[in-house]
């Protein structure tokens, strides 16, 4: 009994038992159809094949227009925005300012990411924005009524940037060539 054990743990522990198993469990779901990945692995890689699933799916794309490296260059600013810059907020009247910074690369991020969000978002929801180019990056300016005060308190800097369904379908956009990347 010892030795059946033995020998079914070195099976399960080689690299071609293993690979088998994993077919096994690919092919054959409960019902017996197959299992698939649903993840695209790392957030832009899926935001991209996202995107470019929609516009095969679209017979009316013009892919002499499609710029899929303007996507990922836009990406790469909202990841380096989100990850790598820093934020200290500042009471104003009415509002906040955030003052966000970074080095080279991420400051130019900044940049593009709060100008663009600020002429996008302006007077939304009654919350005015404004942004200023500083030194090490810039600043966004928020003021919002003041029922949403604490809203506003909540959000920070990165939460404001996420104000707004709007970043599906620019994205879109800027694949297909219809916008520019901020």
């Amino acid at each position: 009994m010892l030795r059946a054990f033995l020998i079914l743990v070195c099976l399960a522990a080689s690299p071609a038992f293993a690979q088998t198993m994993h077919h096994h469990a690919m092919m054959e779901a409960g019902d017996g159809g197959p299992i698939t990945p649903t993840q695209g692995g790392q957030g832009a890689f899926a935001a991209i094949q996202e995107i470019v699933a929609i516009l095969e799916a679209d017979p009316k794309t013009d892919w002499s227009k499609v710029d899929i490296e303007a996507l990922r260059q836009h990406l790469i600013d909202m990841d380096a925005v989100t990850l790598r810059s820093e934020s200290k907020t500042e009471p104003v009247d009415g509002g906040v300012r955030f003052v966000v910074t970074g080095a080279g690369p991420v400051r130019d991020s900044i940049r593009r990411m709060i100008f663009a969000h600020a002429a996008t978002m302006n007077g939304v929801g009654g919350w005015r924005m404004s942004a200023a180019e500083i030194d090490d990056g810039a600043t966004l300016t928020v003021l919002a009524p003041p029922k949403d005060a604490t809203k506003l308190k909540a959000l920070g800097f990165i939460g404001v940037l996420t104000l707004g369904m709007h970043h599906q379908m620019h994205h879109l956009m800027i694949a297909k060539g219809e916008a520019l990347r901020p």
